[in-house]
């Protein structure tokens, strides 16, 4: 049996998630169709909007459906205004950071992973043209929670618009009625892959990405995935907040190993996720002996099929590359017992897995 730990990528569908979208599968149907079977439909979509609405703490009108995060992050760049300078964190998700204008400008992050809000402001200063921020609001590789109330209040005084990408903060801590634009992701939280939702405030300027039917009001064509947006909503009701007890008893049994560095451990993290590095250990190797051991972790962002290298996110925070080239993350939600961490950290201290006692 395989102990899963990598919520971070994509988190097992809840139980509720599937009842939810079992039964909109059931009546069949689609939501922009004016008969019987059509306004049920409809019905599912335009209640799970309120719920999530409450969930993202802005109006129901506000929020549209979309696939993902990725669709999301691609189209908050594709609705920048013109008259804009496009900015974007250093640290943000590849669907951010490889989508947005060739002339964006990245902001530098601290050697601990927050944004270096001095030198965002200065940027700002040097040029005559209003921002448009992008920042991913808790990093999926580290955890690490930016301080979104200070960034916005320097947006906000260059008169300019701030997007947080909030799929990693959904479910793992409190959201806040912050950002301009916002995008998040079902299967984060436990809900089905495939769907997602884009907030965009009351005013602010949008231009939709995909064109077509005219569904979403015209911002989001295409039809709406119902039973998706069902089981998003019905994952979003079971969201319980994580307290950071596991891991930091996790991390307290790590700490017995030599070479051992816990990424963003001196700044707010969300309580589910542990970014580690022992130096020496190629992360490669050891993510190939945790999966034989039975265990499903991560190097970082899984962004790509298949992808194993040096993040961009450590580049950035400026890691040596022998450190980049050891990092492990576990990452664990609703279905996870502490008896999970406790083997996990039992198979890392004991050598098994490095060959080595």
């Amino acid at each position: 049996m395989t102990i899963y730990l990598d919520y971070n990528a994509t988190s097992p569908l809840r139980p509720e998630a599937r009842a939810a979208m079992l039964e909109a599968y059931d009546l069949g149907g689609n939501a922009s169709s004016i008969h019987a079977y059509g306004r049920k439909a409809r019905m599912i979509v335009e209640n799970a909007r309120m719920v999530l609405a409450q969930t993202f703490l802005c109006e129901p009108e506000e929020l549209i459906f979309t696939s993902g995060g990725t669709e999301g992050n691609t189209s908050i760049w594709h609705a920048m205004p013109r008259g804009y300078s496009p900015f974007c964190s250093a640290t943000a998700h590849d669907s951010t950071r490889r989508s947005a204008p060739s002339s964006v400008i990245l902001l530098p992050v601290l050697a601990n992973g927050l944004l270096d809000c001095a030198a965002m402001a200065a940027l700002f200063e040097s040029h005559q043209s209003p921002p448009f921020v992008s920042i991913e609001w808790v990093n999926s590789e580290t955890g690490i929670i930016q301080p979104i109330a200070e960034i916005q209040k320097i947006v906000h005084a260059y008169k300019g618009l701030l997007h947080l990408d909030g799929v990693q903060a959904l479910g793992k801590i409190e959201i806040k009625p912050w950002g301009d634009y916002l995008t998040f992701s079902a299967h984060k939280i436990g809900g089905p892959q495939g769907v997602g939702a884009l907030v965009v405030r009351d005013g602010r300027p949008f231009a939709p990405l995909l064109k077509g039917g005219g569904q979403e009001k015209g911002r989001r064509s295409g039809t709406e995935n119902v039973a998706g947006i069902a089981g998003f909503a019905a994952a979003a009701t079971a969201i319980t907040l994580p307290t950071p007890v596991w891991r930091d008893d996790f991390e307290k049994v790590l700490q017995q190993l030599p070479g051992l560095k816990i990424i963003g451990h001196d700044v707010p993290r969300v309580p589910q996720t542990s970014c580690f590095v022992r130096v020496g250990f190629q992360a490669n190797t050891l993510l190939i002996k945790l999966d034989l051991a039975g265990f499903a972790v991560s190097s970082g962002s899984a962004c790509s099929s298949g992808k194993v290298g040096v993040s961009p996110v450590l580049t950035a925070m400026g890691l040596p590359l022998e450190e980049k080239q050891s990092v492990l993350r576990i990452s664990f939600g609703w279905n996870t017992q502490q008896s999970d961490l406790n083997f996990l950290g039992l198979a890392l201290t004991s050598g098994s897995i490095y060959g080595i006692q």
